[in-house]
């Protein structure tokens, strides 16, 4: 395939990083083995990402770094305003990806961050060239009958992000946005649902989640934990969201008595199951841990037995990719990314049905990895050769050249 000018918007690029900015950034560095690149990322991006290329230098990638004047950012700090922003930086963008394509002439435009299928894209402002938006997500819900078990903040928030989405969904921007995709990738099925309705004519599943070489190697290198004691690890924000209520119901559930379940990450949710374990009468087997460094929840993961990630809606999942490559069986819903990455050969899918079946379920599949290593095993080693062949970013890159070449 001839070497193609390709210009990414990755909102999110940092070297380094998980999630959004780790799919900004491995996208960008591995189609640049391939392509000239050029990466359109926020201006506050730009001291990682110099220091990250001085380290490890990669021909054929170049950054444009677009920012909202100081005056109109003043207000966004953090996670504050951070969606109002990011939809104002995509269209004063336009401007500035019009100039880049009278000067370059790309082949292909392709929108890669954030991963939200219900905000514009500033690409699809480019006319005569090929734009592939995604993988974007969002369109994954948390079933209704879960709902009551979210507490009033996890209620509020499932409320509001509806409305925004449906909000999203009526904006003529997202539509054109939509309608003017060569190609959208969806991170999950419900997600490509959406896409079609909004008007996207050719749309293909495609999760953006993947692991670089360097990173499957390092997991891979995780033994197996010794069969007792029997452990069990949730990582990620404490969010209503996130399940880790249901987690816990399970493991309480699941009879084995001398397991330990660890819970790794902070959030708003913290106290709520604190008090939830000690309702449940096994606080003396529940860690929490707090918020760690990455080498440290790479420790834990090494000592734990299988990942348990009973979130209500992710686009995606980092933490299961990261279990799978370490060989570690992952325990989930039958809902959104984690749907898409787990198999019977790798982990325990549960359908999501009513919190009382999930739970029971989930506390049987637990039951399973505590009493059965032979199987554990076996599981874990499918949960790694799954990686390799779905989850690696070469493989990933391979599969959007192929996409590419029907331009």
């Amino acid at each position: 395939m001839r070497r193609l000018k390709v210009l990414l918007s990755a909102y999110a690029c940092e070297p380094g990083k998980g999630s959004e900015p780790g799919v900004g950034w491995n996208m960008a560095v591995h189609l640049a083995r391939h392509h000239e690149v050029w990466v359109l990322t926020r201006a506050n991006n730009r001291p990682a990402i110099e220091a990250g290329l001085a380290k490890n230098p990669v021909p054929g990638l170049h950054f444009v770094y677009h920012d909202l004047p100081p005056w109109a950012r003043f207000w966004k700090r953090g996670q504050k305003g951070v969606q109002v922003y990011y939809y104002l930086w995509q269209l004063t963008a336009i401007p500035l990806v019009r100039r880049l394509h009278q000067e370059v002439g790309f082949d292909v435009v392709h929108h890669v961050t954030f991963v939200k299928y219900w905000a514009p894209s500033a690409l699809a402002f480019l006319k005569g060239v090929p734009f592939v938006w995604g993988p974007v997500g969002g369109g994954e819900s948390a079933p209704l009958p879960f709902w009551p078990t979210l507490g009033f903040r996890g209620i509020l928030y499932e409320a509001a992000r509806t409305l925004a989405r449906a909000l999203g969904e009526l904006d003529p921007l997202v539509r054109l946005t939509a309608r003017r995709a060569a190609l959208a990738l969806a991170t999950t099925p419900e997600t490509a649902n959406r896409l079609r309705k909004l008007g996207a004519k050719r749309v293909e599943v495609l999760s953006q989640v993947a692991l670089s070489e360097e990173e499957i190697d390092c997991l891979g290198k995780l033994p197996p934990p010794e069969p007792k004691p029997v452990r069990f690890l949730s990582v990620g924000r404490l969010l209503a969201l996130k399940g880790f209520h249901l987690g816990l119901m399970a493991f309480a559930q699941s009879g084995l008595e001398e397991a330990e379940y660890w819970i790794v990450g902070d959030g708003p949710e913290r106290k709520r199951l604190e008090a939830l374990a000690r309702r449940l009468g096994v606080a003396h087997r529940v860690r929490f841990w707090g918020a760690l460094p990455r080498a440290e929840v790479l420790r834990l993961l090494g000592q734990a037995h299988a990942l348990v990630h009973p979130s209500l809606h992710d686009s995606g999942g980092w933490a299961t990719i990261e279990a799978m490559a370490a060989g570690r069986p992952v325990i989930c819903l039958d809902l959104g990314g984690p749907a898409t990455q787990v198999t019977e050969e790798t982990g325990f899918k549960v359908p999501a049905r009513l919190p009382e079946q999930a739970v029971a379920e989930m506390g049987a599949a637990m039951l399973k990895v505590g009493c059965d290593y032979k199987m554990y095993l076996q599981i874990g080693e499918g949960a790694r050769e799954r990686v390799k062949e779905e989850f690696h970013w070469i493989k990933r890159v391979q599969s959007l050249q192929m996409l590419y070449k029907g331009f």
